[in-house]
């Protein structure tokens, strides 16, 4: 019987070694940051029903149901608005904790509150939301 001399698989340790580290530098990169980076207060005014144009009134209607976040742009302003769906009484609101500029995106940090213990409420359904306006940016929104 005749030996063949068997032929070895050159490893790909390199190659796996390489793509597993890749693979951490790539994760490394996605984090959401420890927050070093410099936050700039943006300026905003809470739109009064009244001053809320059209438009972004009839978007309202359509999403005031369930809980909903939206930009939306017009004449030079950037609106922020914020809904959290249809609540069993009235005594709701919604209040801005934060409004910032980091990292390249605008982010908005927003709270809610229902009626305080003992406080007279409407018993009719109600559909707060909320509308920021501020002056038009490029940049991103995140709603946190």
């Amino acid at each position: 019987m005749k030996k063949y001399p068997m032929k070895r698989k050159g490893t790909r340790w390199p190659e796996v070694l390489l793509l597993c580290l890749l693979f951490v530098f790539l994760l490394a990169g996605c984090g959401k940051g420890n927050g070093s980076a410099e936050k700039e207060k943006l300026d905003f005014t809470v739109v009064e029903e009244a001053e809320i144009p059209e438009e972004l009134k009839s978007i309202i209607e359509e999403k005031k149901e369930a809980e909903f976040k939206l930009t939306y742009t017009c004449d030079g302003a950037l609106y922020l608005v914020v809904g959290i769906g249809k609540q069993a009484t009235g005594g709701y609101s919604i209040s801005v904790k934060d409004l910032y500029l980091q990292d390249g995106s605008i982010c908005l940090e927003t709270e809610s509150m229902g009626p305080s213990q003992g406080e007279e409420v409407s018993k009719t359904p109600s559909y707060p939301y909320i509308v920021l306006k501020l002056q038009y940016r490029e940049e991103p929104v995140v709603f946190l």
